[in-house]
């Protein structure tokens, strides 16, 4: 059974940062697919991408919920109880 995630109350509504991966546009990195933030708006590129920036945020500040910001997608998921969130 999964565990639940004890982080919903951190979910906003948010206005995307970038179209892209904000901090692959910054370097000119390229991403594989995006996550959106659910605190800030931040949109970082997942974990098959080469720089990992949605990960490498939630250790940044502390964020735990992102939503796939791909077209046709809409789970959620938690890093800190790394489970999807229902």
């Amino acid at each position: 059974m999964a565990t639940p995630c004890t982080h919903t109350d951190q979910i906003h509504d948010v206005t995307p940062s970038a179209d892209g991966c904000e901090d692959c546009l910054k370097m000119g990195g390229r991403w594989v697919h995006l996550r959106l933030c659910l605190t800030c708006g931040h949109v970082g590129c997942c974990d098959s991408s080469p720089n990992k920036h949605a990960t490498a945020h939630f250790h940044h500040t502390g964020h735990p919920i992102v939503q796939s910001f791909e077209p046709g997608e809409d789970w959620v998921w938690c890093y800190a109880d790394e489970t999807y969130v229902e």
